[in-house]
């Protein structure tokens, strides 16, 4: 088929398809993309299939929504800037915005749906509580790595080993069913709390008792009784199956006075809690996928998933679920009543590894030994000289789109914003060539990038940032200016895959700035960066810290993070003695960075910006590989 005809209106997503197994399209990030435009029959997009290897045989029958327009193209065939993301991607035409990586993606397709039919009111709460559901980015959220990245991967390879006899279970599931047994907590958890105590009193069952009762899967056929949990009751009032409990009438003086240890937690119904979510739309063909195996190989080990058999069955029962499921190939599976006490449950769960446990972070105590320890091994507070402290951009002789003042901000924090960015943009100016790509990583509404773009005309410039207002306010600067060597792609920057030479980060909070490292030293480009939050960085499941031999020879995890809190307390407001000890503990955090960097085969310098007083955060560290 010919590749997808442009268009000024329409919006393009692109899928990865690499092959097909059992009515599934691989990979799963696109069974689950396809699965949610059926769910919210939505026709908006104009889907193109992207070929990852050459196949001869495909058929798209049965797995497909049938009212979706979806072309097979190459990736040759890609837009410029999808081709440096990470799939699924969508692009607004002219191509000069994009948004990639799952999570974005899906937030997006709910969105446009949502605006192209206002009554779809459930299609919107898909986004939950705040519309915050996989919004926070896999880099520092568990729940949204969990579901948008190890999941279906973990998925994806147990069915490649499902040839095997004995596939081994993936931990990951392991850790899904581990999630669904803890307690739920929601914006009013007190007071559904104490509506559950009185249903059970009223019941005369105790919360002991209650918490050994057997669990079973229920589903809306069973919804008809008032006998049903509080939690259920108030999950399918959304549904109008029930009302919300009553809550008019005062509660009796024994539950209003009862302590809050003395209350009942409240249990799962879906996979983020009380109410059906993005994260079920995800999880679903995953889980589907991962029970078809285990029911025809390893049916004796169904019974280890009791609460993941529930929410199974009981999400199959959601308005357009089945339709969705069907149109994209997923048949049901009728799965047995499992009878598995909370016991039994309790001690399978209490047997999976669970995720590594950071190091507590509240420590005693102020940073002297630790810096005293630093200098007994020459490691010394030093900043690198300004090159050029006096330097700034002629502000007012730019267009009104330049400058930070059209951010809406004060006068005063604009004036610091431009003393920043004089900072920044003489190092990146001095560094860069025709022909350079630039990239702005954590761009926010653009004040490093447009100006990069504006004052390097001759190299291409990128923004990216996970937040889309931010990201939007960014463009329309942008477009006043008239700026056509610019790009826009609201993702994290992990699916960012294109090639560049100088990366750029001003104020990337906690270990985003050790991410904005990392990304350029793979790339083997130069990085300008000013970091922030000191006091959130923390081990991670990509670094550990301290990050450098030196560093690490010297001080354990739990001293780095006195220093790091310590390097926090920089603000104006702050004792003088105090802002000088943070602005220490900042120097030392950024040369174990800068040490590292240079142990990757780079040069780097830890730079105080001028003048001191333009943020509290006024580090720079600027590598150069040799």
């Amino acid at each position: 088929m010919k590749g997808i005809k442009k268009s000024l209106t329409e919006e393009y997503l692109y899928l990865d398809f690499s092959h097909q197994m059992e009515g599934c399209i691989f990979p799963l990030h696109t069974s689950v993309t396809l699965f949610l435009l059926s769910y919210c029959d939505c026709k908006i997009f104009k889907v193109g299939l992207v070929l990852t290897k050459e196949s001869t045989d495909i058929s798209l029958k049965n797995v497909v929504p049938q009212d979706v327009e979806i072309q097979i193209i190459s990736k040759q065939e890609l837009p410029a800037i999808v081709q440096n993301c990470c799939l699924p991607a969508v692009v607004e035409k002219p191509d000069n915005f994009c948004r990639a990586g799952l999570a974005v993606v899906l937030r997006h397709i709910i969105q446009k749906s949502y605006e192209a039919d206002p009554s779809k009111k459930e299609i919107l709460e898909l986004l939950g509580f705040k519309k915050t559901c996989l919004k926070a980015c896999a880099e520092v959220s568990q729940w949204t790595r969990l579901c948008e990245l190890t999941i279906p991967l973990a998925i994806e390879n147990f069915l490649k080993e499902s040839s095997d006899q004995h596939p081994t279970i993936p931990a990951e599931i392991l850790q899904l069913e581990r999630k669904l047994s803890e307690p739920v907590r929601v914006h009013n958890d007190d007071k559904l709390r104490r509506q559950k105590l009185k249903q059970q009193k009223a019941a005369g069952v105790g919360p002991a008792h209650a918490k050994s009762k057997v669990l079973r899967q229920e589903t809306s056929e069973e919804l008809d009784s008032s006998s049903k949990s509080l939690e259920l009751q108030v999950a399918f009032s959304k549904l109008a199956v029930y009302e919300e409990p009553a809550t008019t009438n005062r509660e009796p003086s024994h539950i209003r006075k009862a302590k809050v240890s003395d209350l009942p937690s409240l249990e799962h119904v879906f996979a983020e809690g009380l109410y059906f979510t993005l994260a079920d739309i995800v999880l679903l063909p995953c889980i589907h996928h991962f029970l078809a195996i285990i029911c025809k190989k390893l049916s004796e080990k169904l019974i280890e998933f009791p609460l993941l058999a529930a929410w199974y069955q009981r999400i199959q029962e959601m308005p357009r679920v089945k339709t969705a499921a069907s149109q994209c190939g997923i048949q049901f599976l009728h799965l047995p009543e499992l009878l598995t006490t909370l016991k039994e449950q309790d001690a399978n769960l209490s047997e999976v590894p669970g995720v590594e446990e950071q190091n507590d972070a509240s420590f005693l105590g102020g940073p002297r030994p630790t810096m005293t320890k630093l200098m007994e091994k020459g490691i010394e507070v030093m900043f690198s000289p300004h090159p050029c402290p006096t330097w700034t951009l002629d502000w007012n002789s730019l267009p009104a789109a330049v400058s930070p003042k059209e951010g809406k901000m004060s006068s005063d924090r604009a004036l610091r914003k431009q003393q920043q960015l004089n900072n920044l943009v003489y190092v990146v100016t001095s560094q860069a060539k025709p022909g350079d790509r630039i990239v702005d990583f954590c761009s926010g509404g653009g004040h490093v990038g447009i100006v990069l773009a504006h004052m390097l005309p001759s190299c291409q410039v990128t923004l990216i940032e996970n937040k889309e207002l931010s990201l939007i306010r960014a463009k329309k600067r942008s477009d006043e200016l008239g700026l056509s060597n610019i790009w826009f792609i609201q993702a994290n920057m992990e699916y960012f895959t294109g090639m560049f030479n100088i990366g750029v980060a001003l104020h990337a909070c906690g270990v985003a700035t050790d991410m904005v490292i990392e990304h350029c030293i793979k790339t083997r480009a130069a990085f300008v960066t000013c970091p922030c939050c000191y006091g959130f960085i923390q081990n991670t499941s990509k670094f550990n810290f301290p990050k450098s031999e030196q560093f690490k020879k010297t001080l354990s995890y739990k001293e780095h993070m006195i220093l790091c809190r310590f390097a926090d307390q920089t603000a104006v407001q702050l004792p003088a003695q105090r802002r000088l000890i943070g602005k220490q503990c900042m120097c030392l955090v950024d040369l174990d960075r800068a040490r590292a960097a240079e142990e990757r085969g780079y040069s780097v310098q830890v730079i105080s910006m001028e003048p001191e007083s333009c943020s509290p955060k006024n580090n720079m560290i600027v590598g150069v590989p040799i």
